[in-house]
């Protein structure tokens, strides 16, 4: 596999993520997590959370991928452990028991385009700039198609909303689909540029943490430790944003990122705590619901939503016993 950028954590975070062409075999005690994309503003609570679980004996490496189909393969084709994302189409059709176990983000996305596009119906056979291949921004992508009734033209994928900005700002894309802080800030120093076109609600999963039944139940402690500690971050963040910059490593990956991006992480997680991107409680079964009608709008899942078994998706028991 190509563009793959590897981390390995034993008992420090390393610094410079390092650029690799293979996922090197793990130690027996080591979870090897899977990344969908390099670390950034936006998976600051993320690394907040394995610290955390660092701190309670979780060992752990993590590899960054290029796009979040390839973070899924890995897991299905067991070189990684855990993985970033919503394989639902995956799961399906897999024989492979994957489970998604905690909910890390919802799709709190927004199609953001230069002045010539003012409706979603503007966008009938224009190009479109999306996150990754089968992932949130695809699925929000097909479920514009379907209730606006128009067909997107080519869908290029560049991973991280704050490098589709980039793109938009630089005149190479016209429209894309950016999470609500890089929308607030695109409008915030760029809004005479760009516009921000009406969007329909969607509560359902963007990013979700997801690995095989079968080696989840044989990593039972392990497991628990790290959705503890996710679950602590992401209550203490509802609570209190600016918990993540406080908590950031200044020697770990998000610590090595420009210090213009670390200024702006208390503005970047207040904004998406107000518009309600993480769920306090992990997702559990509200999650699951909204993921079983939206998935199959999207056309990642198959059949009637309410036919479909939860449990045949989530296993729910190490949230339950984060909760309780």
């Amino acid at each position: 596999m190509k563009n793959l950028f590897k981390s390995i954590v034993k008992t420090a975070l390393a610094a410079p993520v390092a650029l690799g062409l293979a996922i090197s075999a793990a130690q027996a005690d080591t979870i090897r997590i899977a990344l969908a994309e390099t670390p950034s503003d936006e998976l600051a609570a993320f690394f907040v959370a394995l610290d955390r679980a660092k701190a309670n004996g979780l060992d752990y490496e993590w590899t960054a991928f290029s796009d979040e189909e390839l973070a899924i393969q890995a897991v299905l084709s067991g070189q990684m452990d855990i993985g970033f994302g919503t394989p639902y189409a995956a799961m399906q059709r897999s024989k492979a028991p994957v489970r998604i176990i905690f909910q890390l983000s919802k799709l709190k996305f927004f199609p953001v385009t230069t002045k010539k596009y003012e409706k979603l119906e503007d966008l009938d056979g224009q190009p479109i700039l999306l996150h990754s291949r089968g992932g949130g921004t695809d699925s929000i992508a097909n479920v514009i198609e379907q209730k606006a009734g128009i067909t997107f033209g080519e869908r290029s994928y560049v991973p991280g909303s704050a490098n589709r900005v980039v793109a938009l700002v630089a005149g190479q894309a016209d429209a894309t689909i950016i999470d609500l802080s890089n929308k607030n800030k695109i409008m915030r120093e760029h809004g005479d540029k760009f516009n921000v076109l009406p969007m329909f609600e969607v509560e359902a999963s963007d990013e979700a943490l997801f690995a095989n039944l079968d080696w989840i139940q044989a990593n039972e402690e392990d497991v628990q430790i790290f959705v503890n500690a996710l679950l602590s971050v992401w209550r203490d963040m509802n609570e209190d944003p600016t918990i993540i910059s406080r908590e950031t490593n200044p020697d770990g990956p998000i610590g090595q990122l420009p210090p213009e991006i670390l200024g702006e992480l208390d503005g970047f997680y207040k904004d998406a705590v107000e518009g309600g991107l993480y769920d306090p409680n992990g997702g559990g079964e509200k999650a699951a619901m909204a993921d079983m009608e939206w998935y199959s709008q999207a056309g990642q899942l198959e059949g009637d939503p309410a036919s479909l078994n939860i449990e045949d998706f989530w296993y729910m028991k190490p949230l339950e016993a984060a909760m309780n």
